[in-house]
């Protein structure tokens, strides 16, 4: 009976071990769950986390409802919630790239709202942007103190179009004779300019003030009716392109600060001119006649006794033809290819001295444009055309067949042409001799520039273009006369360093000598109708003084 006693006993469980059994496992069971419902609360979105940690019934049974609680707003200085981006904090203390953003605390309703003191905003001050950069201060090249340095004052352009004509070209030359300094300006070569400070001032007042009535009135083809072609192409040209042009004409004569006579002398040669007769009084007649007629039409001509009128001829006849009018004559602007200041039609500073060029393809201009290296021109000087006027005998006689480095012809040979052309010459020599024809002017400077050879000019009293802007000691040689028997050594006087300089010079001019079929800026046809404007501006200052 003991032992049945014992072995029943030791089947039967220790009750309290049983117990610490069922602890353990519950336990476990309260860890695990505590741990899962963390766990979701923190991985889940805010309301079904809330839902979690207190549920509706808990909240109910308490007697508030959930709806009675409202979310205080988040601590600015706290966290900062981008859109559709992770919660980035803004106090510099927290430097992790992902931040928990804690749920917000619940208030009743009924509770009285917590003070909420905002922080001042302070205002951030605009980032000023740097001053504008004035290149083209008036300012002294070196200068130790900077007290004695003057900055000009930056100051609005005044309203130029809202001017009287006369007024807004006074201004102008005020504002000409002060210009500020051009220190680098890469589309102007300075050694080019005898003041190329004065020459953007007034290229810039010009392209904002200047606008030129066109007359309309006179017969084709003498009016109205460019000549494209040859060595009188200069005068066909501008009036072509100035007709065309937008920028500087009007419509309006009031509005008017020049008035352009739109005739060609070369077509008024072929109307008028008989062959042989050796009397220009015909066409000296007719432009007389012309310009009475527009005197009696419009009143403008009256207004200033034609100092406000121009024209453009590059015909040698062209002074010539405007002898029967003194007006015209004496007061007018005349740009002229035969600029010769001995015969008292040319006036230095009011006429313009007008580049002859030749033009053999009016559809390509600037064909054959450009010219060899210094390295590449084997010949001293080149020279080759016809035989007429009081220079060219001369030059022949000296140097024609006479010396190597001399190559000066009458019209080119055969024999030589079949080896080199005319251009290839030019091309090809250092200097190219440009002595006068009939008249003063020749083709053959504008010539030389084009395909880069230094231009070696024989004409006394010929005013050379633009001479009141250019220095054509920087890249020409002026001869005189009487010194063309000592052409070599004046040309072998000429050091190869100074070469260079002109040659260089020559091919930074050459851009101010082209024609475009739509003009471009410093280009010839600007060249030309700045030095009308400029020396217009010239006769305001002999009016005042």
């Amino acid at each position: 009976m003991a032992a049945l006693d014992l072995r029943t006993a030791a089947r039967r469980p220790r009750r309290g071990r049983t117990m610490s059994h069922w602890r353990r496992r519950i336990t476990a069971i309260a860890l695990l769950s505590s741990a899962v419902t963390a766990l979701l609360a923190f991985t889940m979105p805010y309301p079904l986390a809330l839902g979690l940690i207190f549920p509706l019934g808990s909240l109910s049974s308490a007697g508030t409802s959930f709806d009675e609680y409202e979310p205080l707003p988040p601590s600015p200085s706290l966290v900062r919630l981008k859109p559709n981006g992770p919660a980035v904090s803004t106090s510099n203390s927290v430097s992790s790239s992902s931040v928990f953003v804690p749920p917000p605390v619940l208030r009743n309703r009924s509770e009285p709202p917590p003070v909420v003191r905002k922080r001042s905003k302070r205002r951030r001050s605009k980032r000023r942007e740097p001053p504008p950069v004035v290149r083209n201060l008036d300012l002294p090249a070196r200068k130790s103190n900077p007290s004695d340095v003057k900055v000009p004052s930056l100051r609005r352009e005044p309203a130029y179009w809202r001017m009287a004509p006369e007024e807004a070209l006074r201004l102008a030359k005020t504002e000409i004779q002060n210009p500020p300094v051009v220190l680098d300006d890469p589309d102007l070569y300075a050694p080019l300019f005898k003041n190329v400070s004065i020459f953007k001032r007034s290229y810039e007042l010009m392209e904002r003030i200047l606008k030129v009535y066109i007359y309309q009135d006179g017969p084709t083809p003498i009016f109205h009716t460019p000549e494209l072609r040859g060595i009188y192409a200069s005068e066909g040209w501008f009036m072509k392109l100035m007709e065309e042009n937008k920028q500087y004409t009007t419509r309006d004569p009031s509005k008017a600060h020049l008035f352009y006579l739109p005739y060609s002398a070369r077509q008024l040669e072929l109307a008028l001119y008989v062959p042989n007769s050796h009397n220009l009084r015909p066409l000296s007649l007719f432009l007389r006649d012309y310009v009475n007629g527009i005197a009696a039409k419009f009143p403008f001509w009256n207004k200033t006794r034609g100092a406000d009128h121009f024209l453009v001829a590059c015909h040698d006849w062209g002074p010539y033809t405007t002898t029967r009018h003194e007006e015209l004559c004496k007061n007018t602007i005349k740009a002229l290819c035969n600029s010769d200041a001995s015969e008292g039609i040319f006036i230095r500073g009011r006429d313009v001295s007008l580049p002859e060029t030749t033009i053999r393809n009016p559809k390509k201009p600037l064909r054959y444009v450009g010219g060899n290296r210094v390295s590449q021109r084997s010949i001293l000087a080149f020279f080759a055309g016809n035989m007429h006027g009081r220079v060219r005998p001369i030059l022949l006689k000296y140097w024609g067949d006479k010396d190597e480095d001399m190559r000066i012809y009458g019209p080119l040979p055969n024999r030589v042409s079949r080896q080199m052309s005319y251009v290839q010459h030019m091309k090809a020599s250092k200097f190219c001799i440009c002595p006068m024809g009939y008249e003063v002017n020749s083709p053959r400077i504008v010539e030389s520039i084009y395909y880069e050879c230094v231009p070696v000019i024989i004409a006394d009293n010929f005013v050379l273009p633009f001479e009141e802007l250019l220095d054509w000691s920087a890249f020409s040689v002026v001869v005189a006369e009487k010194d063309i028997p000592n052409l070599k050594n004046i040309l072998l006087g000429i050091s190869l360093r100074r070469y260079i300089r002109m040659h260089t010079c020559v091919q930074k001019l050459q851009k101010h000598f082209l024609w475009h079929a739509k003009p471009l800026k410093y280009d010839i046809f600007h060249m030309i109708l700045h030095s009308i404007w400029f020396n217009r501006l010239n006769q305001i200052q002999l009016q005042q003084e």
